[in-house]
């Protein structure tokens, strides 16, 4: 079992935990830690999406943030982040390499694998520059199913026009933009 600290609206522990489970089940709002890997090639700029596997409890086969997670209850921001970039994508990381890009709040209601989900959630994201082909990355079989390098520009095509299925948000990708220098 996991279980996450419930947080306010700015992301700050409350001293009370729920399970990663129940927090979903009833719109408990917690934690999570994104980053998103770039790169410039050919002078460009990419983003490394993931596709999540199909046995996620939300979003499965959708192309998601380079690497994000829930964070357990007790832990912060920072280290969760460079575990999740080791376990789902073999990244080993630095505190000094993530660059802070800013804090999104949001709220999901949907419908996976027959059972309601309700998400709200409080999220850090960052910004990790690595240059490495999608082959080299260590992929967790039980999380992702794949990576694939996007321009970014492209990202914002065609993730939302539906070509791609997608569980990326706008919002997110314009907090990246002054890092990116876009």
């Amino acid at each position: 079992m996991e279980y996450l600290d419930i947080v306010d609206e700015n992301g700050v522990p409350t001293g009370e935990t729920a399970e990663r489970e129940t927090a979903h089940a009833q719109g408990i709002r917690h934690r999570t830690s994104h980053v998103w890997i770039a790169r410039r090639k050919n002078d460009r700029v990419q983003l490394l999406l993931q596709k999540r596997s199909m046995e996620k409890d939300a979003f499965p086969g959708c192309y998601d943030i380079s690497s994000a997670g829930h964070i357990p209850a007790g832990q912060d921001w920072i280290p969760s982040a460079l575990r999740e970039l080791k376990e789902e994508l073999g990244v080993t990381a630095a505190p000094e390499h993530l660059i802070y890009c800013g804090q999104r709040r949001f709220a999901f209601d949907d419908v996976f694998h027959g059972r309601p989900f309700h998400d709200r959630q409080v999220s850090n994201v960052y910004l990790l520059w690595l240059d490495r082909e999608p082959e080299d990355f260590v992929l967790q079989a039980e999380e992702v199913s794949e990576v694939r390098w996007f321009d970014f520009d492209d990202c914002l095509r065609i993730l939302f026009d539906g070509t791609v299925p997608s569980c990326v948000y706008e919002e997110e990708l314009n907090l990246l933009k002054p890092a990116l220098g876009l």
